[in-house]
């Protein structure tokens, strides 16, 4: 390689080749993150899959607040894999050449540098236990693209702990050069999951793979490759996004695939009916007048939000028509928000009540900054009632999943100190039905209600307290003599004093109101909480009495919970349904 001039100065040239140039700083930073679904570590929240900039892939979990934990370097075991191989991904290859080859050595470095990498849904599939119970077990996918083309699909058990929860790790060669972004097309339909993933190029054109997994049950896939997009134009494709919306006019669900593409969102719509697959598909033009930088899509409703580098941003509203699909457009300059900024990324919280930019200083005086300053800001795109009524309205009835909603509702009442009546009336109609979600979302207002009467700590909770007292003689000795001296007092601050005593038996006395409102709301909470116990105990015992094998040491107190249910409420009919049952299993916690 040192003979050939063209090879050395491209091997040189190469930071992660030659990751030892002395003249260009460290590689420290990151290129791309994605974050997985909920509930995929042993807390029940997100893992994050990293990629370095030195195209170094690894999987971290948060373990306590503000601590993140390293649980698989991906691009070490993928390695590995190609090592034993021979770096052959198929039987066909059969090449022999050695490192000494610099094509070779360009070749391996390209199956093993990923370009993007994105999370499945997770999926829940049944298995019998050798006593015949059925267990659900949970799996998520992780796709990785890399800049050969080839995509590795890794296959995970949840909670995901490491090493040890790597179910399998398959190769598939998608045929594509020059890839710039994927991501993954899940179609539900019958309780059948149909599933592909979605690769863009920096040529232009986008396919689905099908996605063949033997091993992966409860996937489906497609027979063939469907081509989204077969112009090569050269604008490359980035910022791929996949929602499923519902169709009003075909009335059913269907997959709405956008990119950005230049100055122009690339749109695709995918409905499956007896026919087969419908593929619809156009650009929206006349957005912006300089390349869109980042692109986010809100996953309830498929509206986008798209940015550039001149500070412009634009929502995209998508509505149905017989034929296939149109948007409408609205400009949202954040000059007017956060003064004159250039934007460089936009992403939306996930139910939409947030949007948030990476912002920077803009031009001063005709001029361009040297040194810049990044800064997030976050910005709230939905009203208080928008998102009352949305939470109101939840198809997965979880507060946990919905907090950038809660978050709303919790500084609107933190603001006002109250509850507005209209979603108290709402709620009251929506406890009627029986369903213990709204009595969550109403115990969850009562609390913050109750939080905001507190007074403000003055103490900053997190903040360790750096001073120590000190309880020596003479300091004591010192305050006392200075005690003695402030309560001799002159008889004209008397008046004074008697105008303060006045002022003081007035707050009293409103505090005194405030005291009661806040014993009130004290009581209402303890009342939700006692009801919400007794409906979990309901439902223990319906578990108990439904469930015909229990492992070993398993002990549920069933007769002393019917006889505390029926102490507080014995005219409850699922309370005597429980205590009238003679076979009812007694077991102890």
């Amino acid at each position: 390689m040192r003979n050939d001039p063209t090879v050395s100065h491209s091997f040189m040239l190469d930071r992660v080749f030659n990751p030892e140039w002395k003249l260009a700083p460290p590689l420290q930073g990151f290129k791309y993150a994605s974050w997985s679904p909920f509930g995929c570590d042993t807390n029940g929240r997100c893992l994050v899959a990293v990629l370095t900039l030195d195209n170094r892939l690894t999987i971290y979990a948060n373990v306590n607040r503000l601590q993140w934990k390293l649980l698989a370097d991906l691009t070490d075991m993928y390695g590995q894999r190609l090592l034993k191989a021979n770096y052959r991904i198929n039987d066909i290859d059969n090449t022999q050449a050695g490192l000494n080859d610099f094509s070779e050595f360009k070749r391996r470095h390209l199956m093993q540098t990923p370009v993007k990498m994105e999370w499945s849904g997770i999926c829940i599939t049944q298995q019998t236990l050798q006593n015949n119970e059925c267990k659900d077990v949970s799996t998520v996918l992780l796709a990785v693209l890399f800049e050969n083309g080839d995509i590795a699909v890794w296959h995970f058990e949840i909670p995901f702990l490491g090493k040890e929860s790597v179910i399998s790790c398959n190769t598939i060669v998608s045929g594509i050069s020059n890839p710039s972004s994927l991501a993954w097309w899940e179609y539900e339909h019958s309780n059948r999951k149909m599933s592909g993933i979605i690769i863009g190029s920096h040529m232009g054109p986008i396919k689905i793979i099908p996605l063949n997994l033997k091993a992966v049950k409860g996937y489906f896939t497609l027979r063939q490759p469907v081509i989204l997009w077969q112009e090569v134009d050269h604008l490359p494709v980035h910022c791929l996004k996949c929602v499923a919306v519902y169709h009003p006019y075909q009335k059913c669900s269907c997959s709405l695939v956008v990119a950005a593409r230049g100055a122009y969102v690339f749109w695709c719509l995918l409905v499956i009916s007896k026919a087969g697959l419908n593929v619809h598909n156009s650009h929206v033009t006349g957005l912006h007048s300089l390349p869109i930088i980042s692109l986010s899509v809100d996953k309830q409703n498929g509206t986008i939000y798209t940015c550039s580098v001149d500070g412009k941003a634009r929502q995209l509203i998508p509505i149905f028509t017989d034929v296939a699909l149109k948007f409408e457009h609205q400009l949202i300059k954040l000059c007017d928000l956060f003064g004159p900024v250039r934007s460089f990324g936009i992403a939306l919280s996930p139910c939409g009540a947030y949007l948030s930019f990476v912002t920077a200083e803009g031009i001063e005086n005709g001029i361009h900054l040297l040194n810049k300053t990044y800064v997030v800001q976050i910005l709230a795109i939905k009203s208080f009632e928008e998102v009352a009524a949305q939470l109101l309205e939840s198809s997965s009835q979880n507060l946990y999943r919905q907090m950038d909603l809660t978050d709303v509702v919790r500084w609107k009442i933190l603001k006002d100190k109250v509850i507005p009546e209209f979603l108290q009336e709402a709620l009251d109609k929506k406890i009627e039905g029986g369903s213990l979600y709204f009595r969550r979302f109403r115990l969850f207002l009562l609390r913050i209600w109750c939080q905001s009467l507190k007074k403000p700590c003055s103490e900053i909770p997190w903040k360790p307290s750096q001073s120590e007292k000190k309880a020596a003689k003479v300091d004591d000795t010192i305050a006392g003599n200075d005690e003695k001296e402030a309560c001799e007092d002159s008889p004209g601050d008397l008046a004074n004093d008697t105008v303060e005593v006045d002022a003081g038996t007035a707050a009293e006395g409103d505090q005194g109101t405030a005291d009661e409102g806040f014993q009130e709301i004290q009581k209402k909470i303890e009342s939700l909480e006692s009801d919400l116990i007794h409906e979990h105990m309901k439902r223990v015992l319906g578990e108990v009495y439904l469930h015909t094998w229990f492992t070993e040491n398993t002990r549920v107190p069933t007769r002393g919970i019917c006889d505390y249910l029926k102490s507080k409420d014995s005219e409850d009919r699922a309370v005597k349904v429980f205590s009238n049952i003679p076979g009812l299993p007694e077991f102890n916690v």
